[in-house]
């Protein structure tokens, strides 16, 4: 469902024509296109309106005059009504008028939407017209009518179709230049608390998307071994849950495992409110099961520990399980982050390690830990292309950073914020930005300060206090402003990130950290640290993004 303005417009006495074309096209046009109603046009003295405006980004603007009741064409002249009432119309001309006045109003503001490719169309919602008609003025091509309008899919191929051949301009309409033109034609005098309604009402769209992945659901259940490969905001994490729960729906027992501690609290968190017999038998870090099967604890001191000794000896206390206490089914989400000398131990947790059942989800573009590692079986590879869990100006820059292609499918939002200081600066000025946005009016619990280098002091000491338990408790909680890591951070996401550039421990990850750490936003990004950094870290695409960003100077 196309954005709407405004949300529940008022139409005219017009014998529903106009709603009826709206409710059409509402319903059809896609996700990423802006419909406005009644759009008025003052040029001087001239006054003119749109009935109907469609602003379709990648592709261009169309006006729309709509036409109820009976309208015929006779000896070149148009007629609306009949009997007593019948009366001269020129909707040719109006649409036309209004379309020029549009373009005029918009090349005076600077623009970018005033060169794009504009077209104008005829709606006439209760006059079947054939499709062998044509007029001087009027191309069948740019007319609607009633059997398009009651199809609506119809309806939308036809205005794509006047934009690609009939509208004037050299260019298609980019994001950029889309926001703008919305912005100009709906802005007024907006407050701080419409800013956060539209946060909500975005986060709600994200949502919706990421539901909507559950036709990959078929896929994953016909396939015993599979790769779901995607870049960050695919929707992962959410496929990978629900992979589990309808495996141990069927009967299965199921394992549901990944390295970092946040995900795995949420993991934890998620399926404890599941029926019973929906919840995965085990569900945590993979360095955990081998404990809860009598290994020693981890050493966070040791790495030696998690890389070498707790994986062999995983493998080892599975062959001493009876079969009853192994898996008929492993999910493992953020699997980049796994070693070589993982799988193996993984695979005998399996009953069956030939044919048992096998998922893992991951996005190597997020490689943020010094090692790499690759199931040794043969899985089938499903790729996740589209970005369901940000705004269009996040998902853009991260895809600036990112290998594969990944197509935006969140609503354009709010531009991303940029404070630039030195690193060594990043933190303290890390801490003035969450300042700002509070005093803007966000939520605590909206809010996360992560850092690329030395942990802020406030989540070192939280783990020190609290311990790791309940300071992932504490974010899930969603009542304070979150202090994290981008390492700890993988597979979760806050509605606003303020994202401390604050060095890197080390300079071949910066890129995947960089591109991890910005990801992890969905509404609203701000990024802390020299600019100069990187858009040296991220090319040529980076900085072609970042020239769309707003400078910011929290007070």
């Amino acid at each position: 469902m196309p954005r709407t303005y405004p949300e529940h417009p008022s139409f005219p006495d017009d014998g529903g024509a106009e709603q009826r074309v709206w409710e059409a096209l509402c319903e059809h046009l896609p996700d990423d296109v802006v419909l406005l109603a009644g759009t008025a046009l003052q040029d001087g003295a001239t006054e003119r309106e749109v009935d109907l405006l469609v602003a379709w980004p990648g592709l261009g603007v169309a006006a729309v005059e709509v036409k109820g009741g009976h309208v015929t064409r006779e000896d070149g002249q148009w007629w609306q009504g009949s009997g007593e009432h019948r009366h001269s119309i020129d909707p040719v001309s109006q649409v036309q008028s209004a379309k020029h006045t549009l373009l005029r109003l918009l090349d005076r503001q600077g623009l970018a939407a005033a060169r794009t490719r504009t077209a104008h169309l005829v709606a006439l919602p209760h006059v079947y017209v054939p499709a062998s008609w044509d007029a001087p003025e009027l191309p069948r091509t740019m007319l609607l009518d009633r059997d398009d309008v009651s199809d609506g899919a119809a309806a939308v191929h036809v205005i794509r179709r006047a934009i690609e051949d009939h509208g004037t301009g050299h260019a298609p309409l980019d994001e950029v230049a889309a926001e703008a033109l919305v912005g100009w034609l709906t802005g007024g005098f907006p407050s701080q608390a419409e800013a956060l309604a539209d946060a909500a009402q975005y986060e709600d769209h994200l949502d919706r998307l990421t539901r909507e992945q559950a036709h990959a659901m078929r896929y994953l259940d016909a396939l015993p071994r599979v790769h779901v490969v995607g870049g960050a905001g695919t929707g992962k994490t959410w496929l990978a849950l629900e992979h589990a729960r309808r495996r141990a729906r069927a009967g299965d027992r199921v394992a549901l495992m990944c390295y970092s501690r946040g995900l795995a609290r949420y993991l934890e968190r998620a399926t404890a409110t599941w029926p019973a017999r929906e919840r995965p038998a085990y569900v945590g870090l993979f360095h955990e099961l081998p404990v809860r099967w009598g290994a020693a604890p981890g050493d966070d001191k040791d790495p030696a520990d998690w890389e070498e000794r707790l994986p062999r000896e995983l493998g080892d206390l599975a062959a001493q399980r009876p079969p009853g206490e192994l898996f008929d089914a492993v999910v493992v989400d953020e699997a980049q982050d796994f070693g070589d000398a993982w799988w193996p131990a993984l695979l005998r947790c399996l009953r069956d390690p030939d044919a048992g059942r096998l998922a893992v989800f991951s996005d190597d573009g997020q490689r943020v830990f010094p090692r790499s590692g690759t199931a040794p079986v043969e899985l089938t590879a499903i790729t996740l292309a589209e970005n369901l869990r940000s705004t269009k100006q996040i998902a853009q820059l991260c895809g600036a950073l990112h290998t594969g292609i990944t197509r935006p499918r969140g609503w354009a939002g709010a531009p991303v914020r940029v404070v630039d200081v030195p690193a060594d600066e990043a933190v303290g000025a890390g801490d003035d930005a969450v300042d700002a946005l509070l005093a803007e009016g966000w939520e605590p619990g909206q809010i996360a300060l992560l850092t690329t280098g030395r942990r802020h002091p406030l989540q070192v000491e939280t783990v020190e206090l609290a311990g790791h338990r309940e300071y992932w408790d504490g974010f899930f909680g969603g009542q304070d402003v979150f202090y994290g890591h981008v390492l700890g951070f993988k597979g979760l996401e806050r509605t606003v990130v303020v994202l401390a550039v604050n060095g890197v421990r080390d300079v071949e990850r910066a890129r995947t950290m960089l591109y991890t750490g910005l990801s992890r936003a969905r509404v609203l990004l701000v990024v802390v640290g020299p600019r100069g950094y990187v858009e040296e870290v991220g090319g040529e695409a980076v900085r072609m993004r970042l020239r769309e960003a707003v400078t910011w100077a929290p007070a």
